[in-house]
């Protein structure tokens, strides 16, 4: 039989105070058993009227200050950020069993952190940030091969590429965080933090 915490949770749960430290320990163990992108999740987000829209992303940092992706900002998903900062974060990993779902309100990075994070890029995906007008309609596929080769041309330096300034990075500031654990018979565990000031969460059982 597992070990349970305090809560009456299996022990993977950690019975801890801060679900970022809970998150680390979750994060880590899915490095080493999905066998591709453990930092990728499902990103939901709301236009002005409501409407939802969900995709893929990769996470590429976190701390307290937040969970952070890069991205176009003439995208869809960045153009319904800046309408409305809500969104939600999910992460749902086969080989342990487990999910983790988190809400907040979204912000731009800085343009340092932005500017470190380009700079650790490939020249293509660099390249890439400059050709792609992401979400708009292309009429043909060797539309963006020609803006690739375009922008190879004007940027043949391999190590001198500028950030674009349509691209760059938001940071989601969690107010909730849910982990889950799938059960037996759809019995799941489920517990769930919220945010009651900028340092401190309370944390609940929920019902499967």
């Amino acid at each position: 039989m597992n070990q349970k915490n305090s809560l009456g949770l299996n022990k993977c749960f950690k019975d801890l105070d801060d679900p970022l430290k809970l998150f680390e320990e979750w994060f880590e163990e899915a490095k080493k058993t999905e066998i591709n992108d453990p930092n990728a999740l499902a990103l939901s987000t709301a236009d002005k009227i409501g409407i939802p829209s969900v995709r893929m992303v990769l996470l590429k940092s976190f701390s307290e200050n937040g969970f952070v992706f890069y991205t176009n900002f003439n995208s869809k998903k960045s153009i319904e950020l800046k309408e409305n900062p809500n969104a939600s974060l999910c992460f749902h990993w086969k080989s342990l069993l487990r999910q983790i779902r988190i809400s907040g309100k979204i912000s731009k990075v800085s343009d340092e952190e932005a500017d470190l994070y380009y700079s650790s890029r490939s020249y293509g995906s660099k390249i890439g940030a400059w050709a792609s007008e992401q979400s708009s309609i292309l009429k043909t596929r060797d539309e963006l091969y020609e803006s690739i080769e375009k922008y190879k041309k004007k940027y043949p330096d391999e190590d001198n590429v500028p950030r674009p300034k349509h691209w760059s990075g938001w940071s989601l500031n969690p107010d909730n965080i849910e982990f889950w654990l799938d059960g037996e018979n759809r019995i799941h565990q489920r517990l769930k933090y919220i945010k009651i000031n900028t340092r401190n969460w309370q944390k609940y059982l929920l019902s499967p």
